[in-house]
């Protein structure tokens, strides 16, 4: 059994780190661009949504503030004609409100939604991914520069960020923030953090900027944590700004173990990953890196994350008065959860662990090649035919059904 800080091959450390830091540009105090210059347009705000109606006030309120088209990516709660009414409502707002058919387009490569990796995701299923893409397809169809993806979940309590990261899409492809004041964390960093084990956080596709004119664009693989997947290469390259905070409603991480099973092979992978793209240097090509991920490193990783996982469990023990998981508060929760994790980490085998990133690196190269083919089209119409879109509607301020 290896330490907690896990083995050495090679004379690095195979441990799960506490932060990533390291590989992001902080320019959360460059300066702003004007508000009335090029450098600070962003042309679409895309929120993939699954909350109702009721909760998208603020980011209907920014999307008119900013003065920027609202692209909103509907499935479970979040209904097109009841956004379209709030957009109505509210003075300066406009909107494109998409029902996400539940079967992909088909020409978004879809190796990574294979059966073996959502067993080893214990059945998760979710559209994010899906609606992430979707949200660049549409960038390249209507001929959008820059767009921001922003989760139905977020706040932005400074539009000054906001300005900042339409800035650094000028030189940059991607550039995101951070949620500090209730942190952007799986379940197990919730745990970690609340066991007092130092835990970082890191930018994430909650407030993700991307400029689309910049081939080829990222790709968001069928996982949880897709979206450190889509930004690993502008991490490796150490070319991922951090232009400043937002913030994370906050939820019970700990209120459903099946949660953490549901995290628990997204999180492996994406804290191996970053793991091997933090001990190289930004020179060296994404694919060399990636031949670090061997299924001896990957058999390494699992065996230190299982310490992690123990550590923590551990730690909550203490705190918690003793072990028994009988209690309702919080350290209870978070150690039934941790157990869940763990029972689904042994299900998960290196051979897994490589088979997922060989898939990975196969969809995006379909990916690059697609997207090159995907040109701008004459109008929204025409982009929701290419797409096989049928429900979808164009709102503003005064009329929920623009009619087009």
């Amino acid at each position: 059994m290896t330490s907690i800080l896990g083995s050495l091959r090679g004379g690095k450390r195979v441990w799960q780190k506490p932060s990533h830091s390291h590989l992001l540009q902080d320019v959360s105090m460059a300066p702003v661009p004007s508000n009335r210059s090029r450098r600070s347009r962003i042309d679409a705000i895309i929120v993939p949504a699954t909350r109702p109606a009721s909760s998208f006030s603020g980011l209907i309120d920014l999307s008119a503030r900013v003065g920027t088209l609202l692209v909103v990516l509907c499935s479970m709660q979040a209904r097109v004609e009841q956004l379209a009414g709030r957009v109505a409502d509210t003075p300066g707002a406009r909107a494109l409100l998409i029902e996400v058919p539940a079967d992909p387009h088909p020409e978004i490569p879809k190796r990574t939604s294979d059966p073996a990796f959502r067993a080893a995701s214990a059945g998760r299923m979710s559209d994010l991914n899906l609606k992430r893409n979707l949200g660049l397809m549409l960038a390249r169809l209507h001929g959008w520069l820059k767009i921001v993806f922003l989760d139905d979940d977020i706040t932005l309590t400074r539009t000054d960020s906001f300005v900042r990261l339409a800035g650094q899409l000028e030189n940059h492809q991607l550039a995101g923030m951070v949620c500090r004041d209730y942190p952007d964390n799986s379940v197990v960093c919730h745990a970690r953090r609340l066991a007092k084990f130092r835990q970082d956080n890191f930018i994430s596709g909650a407030v993700l900027g991307v400029n689309c004119g910049d081939l080829p664009l990222p790709f968001f693989p069928d996982i949880y944590n897709e979206d450190w997947f889509s930004f690993s290469k502008a991490a490796a390259r150490r070319d991922l700004p951090k232009v400043g905070e937002a913030l994370q409603a906050e939820y019970d991480p700990f209120a459903c173990p099946l949660r953490a099973c549901h995290e628990e092979f997204g999180d492996l992978l994406a804290e191996g990953l970053y793991l091997l793209i933090g001990y190289e240097d930004p020179e060296m090509k994404f694919n060399r890196i990636l031949r670090g991920a061997t299924r001896q490193f990957w058999s390494d990783f699992i065996e230190a994350r299982n310490e992690t996982l123990d550590a923590t469990h551990h730690r909550l023990e203490h705190f918690a008065g003793g072990g028994s998981n009988d209690g309702d508060d919080v350290a209870h929760r978070a150690m039934r959860s941790l157990a869940a994790a763990k029972d689904q980490l042994r299900k998960i085998s290196p051979d897994t662990c490589t088979a997922f990133l060989k898939a990975w690196q196969q969809d995006m190269d379909d990916w690059e090649w697609f997207c090159r083919e995907l040109n701008a089209v004459g109008s929204t119409r025409q982009a929701m035919d290419v797409l096989s879109i049928k429900n979808w509607r164009l709102a503003r301020f005064g009329n929920p059904d623009v009619g087009w």
